[in-house]
């Protein structure tokens, strides 16, 4: 009961973060398209107020003419002003309930990486794993703050502070990728930049323009440096957009996170999302440019090094399988077949290190179903995830930090079988 009470909070929870993220994300994607689409407002202007642009459009069956103020709109800014960032809240709230719930419920399973090459990360403790993981969401809003402030404080330097910030992620994702978990990695570098997108609604733009109302209701003049930061906070929230979803949905294909240089196609895909991203930024305003073209030749070379072989344990001088506790029940309708003792070596080895989680009733505490949906309990469902069995057998993703205990010589044995 409690397995299936945690499966269906997770659902609920994994419900709401997608919708939030989808009305923010859908609401910010308008509005950078809005401006930067905008057309110098014609004729003579009112001198009261400073229309920096309008567009016209047409959608669901009727017309619209959207107008853009700086400082002086010639409309009350009362209750009726339409606010965004609970949207933006909910998203970040949700995101980190789930992150709570699925991985920090269960460190020692899906955050510590015992195979890290980092020998003092190797042997984090749960407590101490959760605390690095929470640690890297608070410095890494910290750090990219702090360039934001130190690089642009006017946003004078924006070039520059891009630069200085995408060698910031790189380097987170390369601090994660050694030590976490592939999939734990991924969904932190992704998190990181979607606290830095959160946190820059609430500590930026939204106090910002609140200032920018109160001094207008007071028949004062605004700052101009406020809209100009929470400008420069948006465009970075509009860049991160495509490459927090892609890390965000990445735990759903353990080929990008288990290869050797994981760190370096995250990185790779962070840059393809920022690149495409720039290629609608850029159509808006009527610009044809090469960011796409740019965007998939990175992703070719991630295809790429992806389908290069992971490295494999290598070949023992007898290659058996570790039985020590071997005598645990084979699938029936491999025993019945007896006609592949290679499949039985295999299933006998799944049996004893994957069952627990990959069965129709996972005995696994936290599981109310198989991962993924991936039964390993009898041979036809072997048989048809054997690719991926290999794959995730030999690149030590699975099993997860290893719990099992399963041995080189056992990967050796999945390695060279051939169904």
């Amino acid at each position: 009961m409690e397995s299936y009470l945690l499966e269906f909070g997770n659902l609920l929870l994994r419900w709401l973060h997608v919708i939030a993220a989808i009305a923010w994300i859908g609401e910010s994607i308008y509005f950078v398209m809005l401006d930067n689409s905008l057309s110098p407002p014609k004729g003579e202007q009112d001198p009261r107020y400073d229309l920096l642009g309008e567009m016209s459009s047409v959608h669901g069956g009727g017309f619209y003419h959207n107008q853009k103020y700086l400082t002086r709109p010639p409309f009350p800014l009362d209750n009726k002003l339409h606010w965004s960032f609970w949207k933006s809240y909910t998203t970040w709230l949700s995101g980190f309930a789930l992150f709570c719930l699925l991985y920090l419920s269960n460190p020692a399973v899906y955050l510590a990486n015992p195979a890290s090459p980092w020998a003092w990360a190797a042997v984090l403790t749960p407590t101490e794993v959760n605390i690095a993981a929470i640690a890297l969401l608070i410095f890494g809003w910290l750090v990219y703050d702090e360039l934001c402030r130190r690089i642009s404080p006017e946003m004078q330097r924006d070039g520059l502070l891009s630069v200085a910030v995408a060698l910031m992620m790189a380097g987170v994702a390369y601090f994660s990728a050694h030590v976490f978990q592939g999939r734990a990695a991924f969904l932190l570098t992704g998190a990181v930049m979607a606290t830095c997108m959160s946190a820059n609604v609430l500590f930026w733009i939204i106090p910002g323009q609140r200032r920018m109302v109160a001094a207008l209701q007071a028949g004062e003049a605004p700052n101009p440096l406020d809209g100009k930061r929470g400008k420069q906070r948006s465009v970075h929230n509009t860049y991160f957009t495509l490459p927090v979803v892609f890390l965000m949905i990445s735990n759903h294909y353990a080929f990008s996170y288990s290869n050797d240089t994981a760190w370096f196609i995250m990185v790779l895909f962070i840059l393809a999302g920022a690149l495409i991203r720039q290629y609608f930024v850029l159509r808006h305003r009527g610009q044809n440019v090469l960011t796409l073209p740019a965007a998939s030749a990175i992703m070719l070379l991630v295809i790429g090094m992806i389908a290069a072989p992971s490295s494999a344990p290598s070949a023992p001088a007898n290659p058996r399988p570790n039985t020590a506790n071997t005598n645990a029940a084979i699938p029936a309708s491999t025993t019945e077949s007896g006609k592949d003792s290679g499949m039985q070596s295999v299933a006998s080895v799944l049996q004893e290190r994957c069952i627990a989680c990959h069965a129709a009733k996972p005995t696994q505490p936290g599981f109310a179903a198989p991962p993924a949906g991936i039964r390993l309990d009898n041979e036809r469902d072997i048989r048809l995830h054997y690719l991926k069995i290999k794959q995730a057998v030999a690149s030590k993703y699975m099993p997860l930090a290893n719990t099992t205990k399963m041995s080189d010589e056992e990967r050796q044995l999945i390695a060279q079988w051939q169904p």
